[in-house]
């Protein structure tokens, strides 16, 4: 017989209610931080994939082979159990007198978003005419000043919705960080069914978060495409 009792008060008010707000936020900053990281990392890859200098071209190819094939949350566990034997011990102090929970989550979602939007970025800058480039270059300019201040500004423009869906994936998949200690929105549901036994009440009111986020992430690129990309359909 059914004869669970249902208590929303624990998750609409005291303190477990404010344990999923502080979710939230550590869940909005570790995404702001890792969206911010990952594009300036993208952007550069993507500039190395379609370098004419083939080591530079293969050594982007291999990274984004690399972190695109495979699982984000053994890259965490790599990150985060792992950092010690690759990076510098400068860098390993810093980190542990920061959070080295959230650090080790910001590296691992912003590398492997990146893989991910360096191809974004590389697919709008193709859909530029090749003429851009030539033009470009007949007056004067490098390759490297010829893809920032002429190509990639427009590539980046064509690729804004994309790149905003990267962001809504990378919001949902910094529910991974639970598993490293990052008190996000789903360590903290954790955390509340671990104090009141109301698992249903606690990952319902953690679901119900996710997709309000992703509906307002949703709702911003569909404004962006009305109001941006195409002003004159809006009308």
């Amino acid at each position: 017989m059914f004869n669970y009792r249902f208590d929303w008060a624990i998750v609409t008010s005291g303190k477990y209610f404010e344990w999923l707000i502080s979710g939230v936020k550590i869940t909005l900053e570790l995404s702001l931080v890792s969206i911010a990281l990952s594009f300036i990392l993208g952007l550069i890859i993507a500039v190395m994939r379609m370098s004419n200098v083939r080591p530079i071209r293969w050594f982007s190819h291999g990274y984004l082979e690399f972190f695109r094939n495979t699982p984000l949350l053994v890259q965490l566990f790599f990150w985060y159990f792992g950092s010690y034997k690759i990076l510098p011990k400068v860098i390993n102090d810093w980190l542990n007198s920061m959070s080295f929970e959230f650090a080790a989550a910001v590296i691992g979602l912003s590398i492997y978003t990146s893989a991910f939007i360096a191809e974004d970025i590389r697919s709008g800058v193709r859909s530029i005419p090749k003429e851009q480039m030539e033009a470009a270059r007949s007056s004067g300019f490098s390759y490297i000043r010829s893809m920032f201040y002429i190509i990639l500004p427009q590539a980046v423009r064509i690729t804004i919705p994309p790149l905003i869906n990267q962001f809504l994936n990378l919001t949902k998949n910094s529910s991974l960080a639970m598993t490293i200690g990052v008190a996000e929105i789903t360590y903290q549901a954790r955390q509340v069914e671990s104090y009141t036994f109301k698992g249903f009440e606690a990952f319902t009111a953690a679901t119900l978060i996710y997709l309000g986020l992703s509906l307002i992430i949703t709702g911003l690129v569909t404004l962006y495409s009305k109001k941006v990309l195409n002003p004159i359909g809006a009308r």
